[in-house]
């Protein structure tokens, strides 16, 4: 069993820090409805509560934490939904209740970051409702966002999609994402994030769709250890709430855990009730 421990904070988060993003989140959830504005924040308080949850609780054994979780996948599902709904509201739920969110067509926080973020916390939660939802969201909505990015994102957003519904060509797509994801020709991104954060869950779904067990087990221990050395590199970076959890291979490890896969790596960057999904079905989501 390999370890990968995780980085101490300088600036611990605490119950009384966790309480007022609670109580900021309440407010924004209540406006939600109200302006694409309110969605944009609410994105951003929902990610940072569950990674504030996550640091209170690394091994994601409390109720609350689950619960941060679920909501940040649903604000991301809903936020997609208006963006893309023909009519006029889209009802979804959003912590315990139905509400009505209205229409909001193509927006800037609707991108392929935004929607990959949203994916991860989809496959955490095991809701395959959702995963079906957003794994038939446009590529063009994601465009019509505006945002400046590199092309391999929209290429692995294809390949997530196409290994969810199942269409031809998995390994093709998967490897012109791998492909265009070199340093070389993705620009946009800096070039750390790039390698030591955002192509890594692209190289351990390479090895998942190819059954590859030990590979697997390796490249998920390299992923977390990059994850961790990317945010130590600064006394910033190690303050910063986005290293608690590495999301996005923590998402493909659930995939692989599901399918069967022994998974050799411990990490609190890998929440262990998350990883095996032991808050699954705990209330509707």
């Amino acid at each position: 069993m390999t370890r990968v421990t995780r980085h101490v904070r300088p600036e611990a988060v605490d119950a009384a820090a966790v309480q007022v993003l609670a109580e900021d989140l309440e407010d924004s959830l209540g406006s939600l409805g109200q302006s694409p504005a309110i969605f944009a924040l609410t994105l951003d308080e929902t990610l940072t509560m569950a990674q504030a949850r996550l640091a209170l609780d690394p091994d994601a054994t409390e109720l609350e934490t689950w619960e941060a979780v679920v909501c940040a996948m649903q604000v991301g599902t809903a936020a997609f939904a208006a963006a893309q709904t023909t009519h006029d509201v889209v009802e979804c739920r959003i912590m315990d209740e139905i509400r009505s969110v209205q229409a909001t067509g193509p927006q800037s926080y609707a991108n392929a970051g935004n929607w990959l973020t949203t994916l991860w916390f989809i496959i955490v939660c095991r809701d395959q409702e959702r995963m079906n939802a957003m794994c038939n969201v446009p590529i063009e909505l994601l465009r019509a966002s505006g945002a400046h990015g590199d092309e391999y994102v929209y290429r692995w957003v294809d390949a997530l999609q196409a290994y969810w519904l199942e269409r031809p060509g998995l390994l093709d797509i998967i490897q012109s994402a791998i492909e265009a994801s070199y340093p070389e020709i993705a620009t946009v991104a800096p070039r750390d994030l790039l390698q030591n954060i955002l192509y890594q869950p692209i190289n351990l779904f390479s090895y998942f769709i190819r059954r590859d067990h030990e590979g697997f087990n390796r490249t998920l221990a390299e992923a977390l250890a990059l994850h961790k050395s990317y945010w130590t590199a600064s006394e910033d970076r190690a303050r910063d709430l986005n290293g608690t959890i590495a999301l996005g291979p923590l998402a493909v490890a659930c995939l692989a855990y599901d399918a069967g896969f022994p998974i050799d790596v411990e990490s609190a960057y890998l929440p262990k009730a998350l990883l095996e999904g032991t808050w699954v079905g705990e209330f509707e989501t």
